[in-house]
């Protein structure tokens, strides 16, 4: 089909979960509560994170690194879920479906490899710790964190520019709550299967080494922890890593079923209910593992609210 530059469709409609019209409200209420507790959490490791100095180590660069992450990736797509609970009728332009799909796929591709890169900081921390401050140094971190944020962000570019040069024809309604790839190529009027085949192409690339990358570290973790001979030393080390790993199975888990499939395969309705997990719960999941589980968090934590108490209390005494 001949492509011109006339895009007739200037605005799509986001359906969300009309279907549900007698849930509107307790999924907003739910929606908004999970939202608003993620942006906590979240900002509350970033904020843990560089006031502690004993913090400022890789494992909690990256920490930070991905609750400063995850708070944009849920800000990417849940506003607008929130907004498809309390209207019937929420819109978006065209150059702003196609700017959302490329942060959303940017942020959702520099978790990808942060996660492998946070794998492979605790692999040489259990693995190797006669090496770790040489191959972990503080200019490794960062270049590591550079390295992820870069490579996130133009992993998608080529599949958002060709998305930009589809045509539009109507209808205009979006079954989903955000411009997923699959609910973009259905209201198409030009050929997609190019950035169809391109799109799944990265998608599954980056998903799959990441997450080959990822569990080839904690294998190797594993192993490691089993040859210990100190039943003690074995609990105290897994519990360094089980955070990390509980939260790539939840991740990884829902973003392998919903995009490395064929898109023939793609079911709205599927595709929803699992977009709610890595856009809205897994970004809250983050912060509840870390901080209920690391006791260095916890412990920095602590030591905050006590500095904080005697500053109160002896500027209150001063009055």
């Amino acid at each position: 089909m001949e492509v011109t530059n006339h895009t007739t469709v200037t605005e799509f409609i986001f359906l969300g979960f009309s279907g549900a019209p007698s849930l509107q409200l307790t999924l907003f209420v739910m929606f908004l509560t999970v939202y608003l507790l993620s942006l906590m959490g979240n900002t509350l490791i970033i904020f843990i994170v560089l006031m502690d100095s004993t913090l400022q180590t890789p494992m909690y660069i990256f920490l930070g690194n991905l609750s400063f992450l995850e708070i944009w990736y849920t800000t990417a797509t849940v506003p607008k879920l929130l907004a498809t609970c309390l209207s019937k009728i929420v819109t978006i332009s065209v150059s702003g479906c196609v700017t959302q799909y490329y942060f959303f796929f940017s942020m959702g591709a520099t978790e990808c490899i942060l996660l492998a890169v946070m794998a492979y900081d605790r692999y040489v921390a259990i693995c190797s710790p006669l090496h770790y401050s040489l191959l972990m140094s503080l200019q490794v971190c960062l270049q590591f964190s550079a390295g992820s944020w870069v490579g996130g962000f133009i992993a998608p570019v080529l599949p958002t520019i060709l998305i930009s040069r589809l045509n539009f024809c109507g209808p205009k309604k979006i079954n989903h709550f955000f411009c997923d790839s699959d609910p973009i190529f259905k209201l198409s009027c030009s050929d997609t299967f190019l950035v169809e085949a391109l799109g799944y192409t990265c998608s599954s690339v980056v998903i799959l080494s990441s997450f080959l990358l990822t569990m080839s570290s904690y294998g190797k973790i594993v192993f490691t922890i089993i040859r210990l001979s100190s039943r003690e030393a074995r609990k105290k080390t897994f519990s360094t890593c089980a955070s990390h790993l509980s939260v790539v199975t939840i991740y990884y888990g829902t973003i392998i079923f919903a995009y490395v499939r064929p898109p023939a395969k793609y079911n709205f309705t599927i595709g929803k209910v699992v977009s709610v997990f890595y856009c809205v719960v897994t970004p809250l999941v983050n912060p509840l593992i870390y901080t209920l589980r690391n006791k260095d968090v916890k412990k920095a934590f602590r030591k905050y609210i006590a500095q904080r108490r005697v500053f109160w209390i002896r500027r209150v005494q001063k009055f």
